[in-house]
């Protein structure tokens, strides 16, 4: 079964991926490992049938959202689905080809994410690096180790050592707890309609909900859509909100939920009532929810 993943080799989605095979129905001898540019295209590459099933990074506990993967998923790939999620502890190298003081460095490469995840220690240990942003750690690695300037790079300490290069200091993520969930994505022809059954049968579930509405510009039309939830006493763990790319001022809303929406209950009654409210409403995924580290 072919996987994909944010590549290339080193990257913490290549790492979170082999973490969680089994959430993928998969057995690791069975598991052909492609690794892809960008997050966008782990997302597209599923809904074109490119790979069997990918893990994508959708959130942060420190830089939020992932939102290269949220609005592929809801504007790029409609036919994917989430089967799956796992949350990953994350923490930071800072390395280069040689040892030497900090602010000798001219410039700092990495993803996105992590030059937000280690936002202070850049400000307070490299307030004069230019800060570059690259597709993965793993790529800002690979740029660092084939640079001959006075570069470092922020990723894995895997990636580190596989490209040759020095870590100058660990954990240099703003906050010891940092963490990223990443979800297992299936396509639209995925005879797999949702994760497999966890061994623990009163194990906790979660769905994913994205819904929009011409009358979301009007007062009061996202409390209702919202209380559709409240009245049933279903749990919401996360909302966002997503420019729905037609005129400005109109967003798709993205809501994580407590509960099965495949099956009869609150959670599939309120989503089912958000019709009165939205032109659309679709369903991203109804999956085991991940335990967090430390719970």
């Amino acid at each position: 079964m072919r996987l994909g993943y944010l590549g290339p080799e080193g990257t913490f989605s290549e790492e979170a991926l082999r973490r969680s095979l089994a959430l993928a129905g998969v057995a690791e001898g069975e598991a052909q490992l492609v690794p892809l540019p960008t997050v966008h295209a782990v997302v597209v590459a599923v809904a074109g049938g490119e790979v069997d099933r990918a893990l994508a990074p959708i959130e942060n506990s420190l830089a939020g959202s992932v939102s290269e993967a949220v609005d592929a998923l809801v504007h790029d790939a409609p036919g994917v689905r989430i089967v799956g999620e796992t949350v990953l502890p994350v923490q930071y190298v800072l390395a280069a080809r040689e040892e030497r003081p900090l602010g000798e460095f001219t410039a700092v490469y990495s993803h996105p994410q992590p030059l937000a995840q280690c936002a202070r220690f850049l400000r307070e240990e490299l307030p004069r690096a230019e800060v570059r942003a690259t597709r993965s750690t793993a790529e800002a690695v690979r740029t660092v180790a084939a640079s001959d300037e006075p570069t470092a790079a922020l990723g894995t300490r895997f990636a580190a050592e596989l490209y040759g290069l020095r870590i100058l200091r660990s954990e240099v993520e703003d906050d010891e707890g940092n963490v990223t969930r990443f979800v297992w994505l299936a396509g639209p022809g995925d005879p797999l309609a949702r994760a497999e059954e966890p061994s623990d049968p009163a194990a906790p579930w979660k769905s994913s909900v994205v819904f929009l509405g011409e009358g979301d510009g009007d007062p009061g039309w996202l409390v209702r859509c919202l209380s559709e939830f409240a009245f049933r006493g279903v749990n919401l763990t996360r909302i966002e909100s997503r420019p729905a790319k037609r005129r400005l001022g109109h967003y798709v809303f993205l809501v994580d939920l407590d509960g099965r929406a495949d099956a009869a209950g609150p959670a599939a009654d309120a989503i089912d009532a958000l019709a009165k409210h939205c032109e659309d409403v679709r369903l991203l995924g109804t999956y085991p929810a991940a335990q967090r580290p430390g719970a």
